[in-house]
């Protein structure tokens, strides 16, 4: 019998996914033997390739193994956390282009925060729902691809005290490299797109995390702190009550 966190507990009918010839590759991570079968079974009838992993240490080295295109990451496990895993995974260079969602039945806000801030891309709340699940999902590789477009410049951005090399996913200020979590770069890169812009909070849930409404009330908000801790404060403005800009010197 499924988890109580699985809403539906039927298959549902298979949703043209206009994939590519090469599966969509899933990471899924969950200590629950129903919800990885659940998954599994929805996600490969609609043409998805699956990997599964019940704890974070064995997904860190299936991540390290197939590269997956996407890592579906339960937040509530024992021993190793979702939170904590996906902080080891945005460690390794190979998985940078990797989507990470966590699926949580955890609704508060800091919780959210605590997965943003370690580098997810994503909230998918439990009970799951299979056809918001692969809606969601094709979302998200369309914002894949879309960040590819944004970050796959093959030079240097040059403000002169700021640089900002797309192919590390590093910034360097008066030539002392700045590291950059990959959400934290995209949010730079947009903004760096048009120098002395202001850019809304909506526009920014929509070109880089692709909604037009928050994941979470303060997702904008903690990036921007973490850009401005790293970064420091000369470059990134606040217009009060409308959004922000990059203000180069």
């Amino acid at each position: 019998m499924l988890n109580s966190q699985t809403a539906v507990p039927f298959p549902i009918t298979a949703i043209p996914f206009d994939m590519a010839d090469t599966p969509i590759k899933v990471l899924i991570v969950d200590d629950e033997p129903d919800i990885l079968e659940f998954l599994h079974y929805n996600l490969s009838r609609n043409g998805f390739d699956t990997v599964q992993a019940s704890n974070g240490k064995e997904a860190i080295r299936l991540a390290e193994q197939e590269v997956p295109d996407l890592i579906l990451l339960d937040i509530m496990m024992p021993g190793m956390d979702g939170v904590e895993t996906c902080y080891e995974l945005r460690k390794n260079p190979k998985l940078r282009d990797t989507i990470i969602a966590f699926l949580t039945a955890r609704s508060e806000e800091y919780s959210e925060i605590a997965g943003l801030e370690a580098g997810a891309d994503d909230y998918i709340q439990k009970p799951i729902r299979p056809r918001l699940l692969l809606t969601r999902i094709k979302a998200l590789m369309r914002r894949k691809d879309s960040s590819r477009l944004t970050t796959g410049a093959s030079s240097v951005i040059d403000f002169g005290a700021l640089k900002i090399d797309p192919r590390s996913y590093q910034a360097t200020i008066d030539d002392e490299v700045i590291t950059l979590a990959k959400k934290e770069f995209e949010v730079l890169m947009l903004l760096a797109s048009q120098p002395g812009k202001v850019f809304t909070r909506e526009e920014m849930f929509q070109k880089v995390w692709g909604y037009s409404v928050p994941i979470v009330s303060r997702t904008i908000d903690v990036h921007i702190s973490k850009l401005r801790e790293k970064l420091g404060e000369r470059f990134i403005k606040t217009l009060k009550g409308v959004g922000y800009k990059l203000e180069i010197e």
